[in-house]
């Protein structure tokens, strides 16, 4: 167990993921934050951009001043390519832990990563001394690594119903269709420029058909748990609300397989999984349960169809498929309880 507090940097502090990751960390029990860091609005008090934060904190300074021998931890939560140039540059301070929000680090491959994300890797060496990290996958392994690799939303409300059962052989795994809605939220403080779309805040939108960057997340750790190819379609939507995350997946069972032993297996993984609800069978479900928590809430469905059934998963985007998930990580890091500060 960690005796003494964490102190912390946060790293994009003024974006919509550092702000629920600083009002989290003000109020959790084991953690000074030391830093907020941002390239404008230097000198700024946080609780400009977010009234929701009452405690008194550094002001907002660039990162370039960052005194490492004053920080334990450092999280990133920066656009892609920027957070692998600075674990670069700073890997050498010994002591010092990095969980980075970005997909820098998600990605073992770099040819793959610069496939799907357009730049070269700038720190190929260090890839390897990372770790991906679905908190509920990983656990004790975990405090062996300094750089966490935080996963994406999508891929997080995606793995954490499928993976179990893609182990365990219950479901086929050459037809899965999964259909996910986000709020705007998940693209982040420039989603006007990023999406152009007529009405983005009063309609639904779905976008990148086929060739969605978390993709190659998928892939990848799909690949990790399956000795066979699992083929997939993956389709997301940006939905008129700010926050929250519900994925719809459409599965084909094995012969063997029955949707109650698909619902026991889930309730059976996760049992000892305080952030991971399994609703009873056929359950409604929607995001309004999990807005502004760490939970994931998972309802297994029958369909229409014969040996057929429907997950649903839903997720708060910002908090379990972002910042919450990062201080989980964090606390399993160092060897913390696993709900503190999210609670």
């Amino acid at each position: 167990m960690y005796q003494k507090k964490i102190n912390t940097a946060i790293i994009g502090a003024t974006g919509y993921v550092g702000l629920d990751l600083i009002l989290l960390l003000s109020n959790h029990p084991n953690v000074n934050i030391k830093f907020l860091c941002a390239q404008k609005n230097i000198g700024k008090n946080i609780q400009y951009f977010d009234k929701r934060i009452k405690k008194k904190l550094p002001l907002i300074s660039k990162s370039s001043n960052l005194n490492f021998n004053l920080i334990d931890l450092v999280y990133l939560s920066l656009p892609n390519g920027e957070a692998q140039k600075f674990i670069k540059k700073n890997i050498r301070f010994k002591h010092l832990k990095f969980i980075d929000l970005s997909a820098d680090f998600r990605i073992n491959n770099p040819s793959i990563y610069k496939k799907w994300y357009g730049n070269n890797h700038n720190a190929k060496n260090l890839i390897s001394k990372s770790l991906y990290s679905i908190s509920e996958f990983v656990q004790k392994d975990i405090k062996n690594f300094r750089i966490i690799s935080n996963p994406g939303c999508y891929p997080t409300s995606i793995q954490l119903p499928l993976a179990p059962l893609i182990k365990k052989k219950l479901i086929k795994n050459n037809n899965i269709i999964i259909d996910s809605k986000s709020g705007y939220s998940g693209a982040g403080k420039n989603y006007e420029k990023k999406f152009k779309h007529k009405n983005i805040l009063s309609s639904i939108y779905g976008y990148k058909v086929n060739g969605h960057r978390h993709m190659s997340e998928l892939n990848q750790e799909f690949k990790k748990i399956s000795k066979v190819e699992v083929k997939y379609s993956f389709n997301p939507h940006l939905i008129p609300t700010f926050r929250g995350l519900l994925s719809t997946i459409y599965l084909e069972l094995n012969n063997k397989s029955t949707i109650k032993k698909v619902n026991n297996e889930l309730k059976k993984f996760y049992k000892k999984k305080y952030f991971i609800k399994v609703a009873k069978m056929n359950s409604e479900l929607g995001t309004g349960n999990v807005l502004n928590t760490n939970f994931c809430n998972i309802s297994v469905c029958n369909s229409k169809i014969k040996n057929r059934i429907v997950i649903y998963s839903a997720i708060d985007n910002l908090i379990k498929g972002a910042s919450g998930q990062a201080i989980q990580n964090m606390n399993l890091v160092f060897g913390l309880k696993e709900t503190a500060g999210l609670l």
